[in-house]
């Protein structure tokens, strides 16, 4: 028996999905009489057949995928024209789900479950009641734009296998937080993130070579440069990613100075290094997301002077 679609259902690979003009009435009874029996490519899971303007959505299972054309012995009708939507998005990467998830949401109808969609190079798939996941991704700023939102955004583009994605930046602002918490003298760990704060401002990463009376802004990373600079620590409030806190079942992408490489996955929340590449990224995202085939390059090795 055909299994019925479930949120997110699209076809993987697109060429799957087989678009056809045809003739007859689009209900149950003359789809099935159209379709069994009749010849199909071995690898068409699903068809789209149109009429006048209306489309219906069917799967179908052939007699045997060996020779390349096959006859329908099953089939099920997915959605009758009322519940399917055809959409023009030239513009969308049929392969991503993502990607087709905001052109049904561009074009959202009440009571549509399956969303036809014809996109870039005249390519069509369909995703079924799209439901993008939230995944959370907690990233210090500035700069600006925040380079892990940045990653995961370039991540989901590019992988076919992972399902839609809705990306929530939840930003650890440095400058709000100085702004919350004044001080004379502030020390941010980098000069390179051109962060604007009022009252004195010097930074980790040039070494001052006086120690001042500051509010160190930073993370672990940053306290453990401070005791080998000056053999003290600083008055600091923690801008750690990882430590954010989050709420029930949400999903969480992170990033932590203290990993070298690789990933620390929990659950539902997965942390990268701090220079993180795109592959660790998207490793994440996948494992979020409960993709089967992590490729993640190994386990997160930590540092020997990270707390466990």
């Amino acid at each position: 028996m055909i299994d019925p679609p479930v949120p997110n259902d699209t076809t993987r690979p697109y060429r799957g999905l087989s678009v056809q003009e045809v003739d007859i009435e689009l209900t149950e009874s003359g789809i099935s009489r159209y379709l069994m029996g009749r010849e199909v490519y071995r690898r068409t899971s699903y068809l789209v057949l149109q009429n006048s303007g209306l489309a219906a959505l069917v799967a179908v299972r052939q007699e045997s995928t060996v020779p390349l054309f096959s006859p329908v012995i099953e089939l099920r009708v997915l959605a009758l024209p009322e519940r399917v939507a055809f959409v023009d998005s030239p513009g969308t990467d049929v392969g991503n789900a993502t990607a087709l998830a905001q052109a049904a949401a561009a074009h959202r109808r009440a009571g549509i479950l399956a969303y036809v969609v014809r996109g870039c190079y005249e390519h069509i798939n369909f995703i079924w009641d799209p439901r993008p996941i939230p995944v959370h991704v907690v990233e210090v700023v500035p700069p600006w734009p925040p380079k892990l939102f940045a990653m995961a955004q370039q991540a989901i583009a590019f992988d076919e296998d992972l399902p839609p994605i809705e990306l929530v930046l939840d930003v650890v602002d440095i400058s709000d937080i100085a702004r919350q918490n004044p001080a004379p003298n502030y020390l941010l760990p980098c000069r390179g993130a051109g962060t604007e704060v009022d009252g004195g401002v010097s930074y980790l990463d040039t070494r001052p070579a006086d120690r001042l009376d500051w509010l160190m802004i930073g993370c672990e990373r940053s306290l453990e440069f401070h005791r080998h600079f000056y053999g003290n620590e600083p008055r600091r409030i923690d801008i750690c990613p990882r430590r954010r806190a989050r709420g029930p079942a949400e999903l969480t992408l992170a990033k932590c100075c203290l990993i070298e490489r690789g990933l620390e996955l929990e659950p539902e929340a997965a942390v990268v290094p701090w220079g993180s590449n795109l592959d660790e990224v998207r490793s994440a995202l996948r494992h979020l997301t409960a993709v089967t085939d992590v490729r993640a390059p190994q386990p997160g090795r930590r540092d020997e002077h990270q707390p466990v």
